[in-house]
């Protein structure tokens, strides 16, 4: 039975395009991109400088994202147009990824533009991408299809990301004259890579339509059914607390992945040791992101989103102190063990505490909280970078959010194992009650 319910065509095409995606996040969001702005874009300026230009691009991405994305939804939603919308900002986000192969040095300016492009294309297109859960599996697994997805996204891009890596410690090997060549392809490939594996959730993902009429008149009906939400949101006290929660949290776990190169180039790290770090993380995360999918399954996701944060404040004091390249690797692995997980968890705990009656409207939501704190995180590192020139206050800035996230996670009702056991009983009982009535 869970075979045929869990790992069908629909589930494993949607989860794939974790798989696509990734590619950026991985390679180009967490690695290239901050290690190429430092080095041949900024070259010369001051790393505090650097880490100024790459949190306020991010964090300017993701609120433009926040801010579109109810007018996006609302029309997505009114005509069933959520696949073609995500393939739209999916070739957005592709094409400024490859076209970051062409700015030249010092030309810091336009590779901000293409980045800001790209992250748009990225974010915008999750915003379509985790609605379509609702659509390729039941409730009682969103714990282990959201994190099948994480954990395809991790190895997808440990994949391509161990390719990069082999062409920057020995260029010449693959025919490439310099490091600098090597980036740009590395660009490239990630752009390719991006739309090629997106094409099995074009292909073979359901999406189920509506007869929602959206007149001229969208964006002033997107914020109207914004505030309605709002309001919606506010009766049910277990999502209000979690979103609150959530919007905190993440705001610590993802400025960590947007960052950590930044960081641990400020630190004096080669761009190979770095590069090599994050490959290694990517691949330890992928075993790990299933196994906290299943821990989620088993035990209830509160309680492994937890444990993750706990994770997250003792890696961040730790970090303060780190001298040696080698002291990076064993940081990175450890959040590679943890980063998927949360994420993961996350999106299915999500998914248990709102009404069943209401996923798309309340998705949207989640989608919103989550773009907001992709800004919320990089700014605070802004502000950080603009105090002081020192890599430490970013990390003094960040944990407080994982440490009061996890502190308003503990108010959420639900999501632990007693309330999961209890849902996978109501759902045999219901399925049992079925089987009689219609014999």
């Amino acid at each position: 039975m869970l075979k045929t319910d869990l790992l069908n065509k629909k589930v494993l095409s949607w989860a794939f395009y974790d798989w696509a995606n990734s590619a950026f996040a991985l390679s180009v969001l967490a690695v290239l991109y901050p290690l190429f702005l430092g080095s041949f874009w900024s070259a010369g300026d001051p790393g505090e400088v650097v880490t100024q230009r790459l949190a306020l691009v991010t964090a300017i991405s993701s609120a433009i994202v926040c801010v579109i994305s109810p007018v996006l939804g609302t029309i997505a939603d009114a005509g069933g147009y959520r696949k073609r919308f995500l393939l739209i900002l999916a070739l957005l986000g592709a094409g400024a990824t490859a076209a970051l192969a062409l700015p030249g040095k010092g030309e810091w300016q336009l590779a901000l533009l293409l980045y800001l492009l790209a992250s748009i294309g990225y974010y915008g297109s999750g915003v379509f991408y985790d609605s379509l859960i609702i659509d390729v599996t039941q409730p009682r697994y969103y714990s282990l299809v959201s994190t099948l997805g994480f954990a395809l996204g991790y190895l997808g891009g440990a994949l391509l990301l161990a390719l990069h890596v082999a062409w920057l410690l020995a260029p010449e090997k693959f025919g490439f004259d310099s490091t600098d060549t090597v980036f740009r392809v590395a660009f490239a490939s990630v752009g390719a890579w991006w739309l090629v594996f997106m094409l099995p959730l074009q292909l073979f993902v359901p999406e189920k339509k509506t007869a929602k009429l959206v007149t001229h008149g969208v964006v002033r009906a997107a914020y109207r059914e914004l505030r309605s939400t709002m309001r919606h949101v506010r009766r049910y006290r277990d999502v209000v607390v979690f979103l609150i929660a959530y919007l905190v949290y993440l705001s610590g776990v993802f400025t960590v992945i947007s960052m950590a190169a930044n960081y641990g180039a400020r630190l004096g790290f080669s761009q190979q040791d770095l590069v090599t770090a994050f490959m290694i993380t990517n691949l330890a995360g992928f075993p790990a992101t299933l196994l906290y999918g299943w821990a989620g399954h088993r035990f209830g996701p509160k309680r492994g989103i937890w444990f993750a944060l706990m994770v997250y404040v003792a890696v961040s004091a730790w970090a303060m102190y780190m001298t040696e390249a080698r002291q990076f690797y064993i940081m990175a692995v450890i959040i590679g063990c943890v980063q998927g997980g949360v994420q993961g968890l996350s999106r299915s705990l999500y998914a248990s505490l709102i009404p069943k009656e209401a996923p798309g409207e309340f998705f949207g939501f989640y989608n919103l909280v989550t773009k907001l704190a992709y800004a919320v995180g990089p700014f605070i590192v802004y502000i950080a970078a603009l105090l002081s020139d020192s890599p430490n206050v970013v990390l003094l800035a960040l944990m407080p959010l994982f440490v009061v996230g996890a502190l308003v996670l503990i108010l959420v009702r639900g999501g632990n194992a007693e309330s999961q056991r209890a849902a996978r009983t109501a759902v045999s009982s219901s399925s049992s009650d079925a089987g009689s009535d219609s014999a």
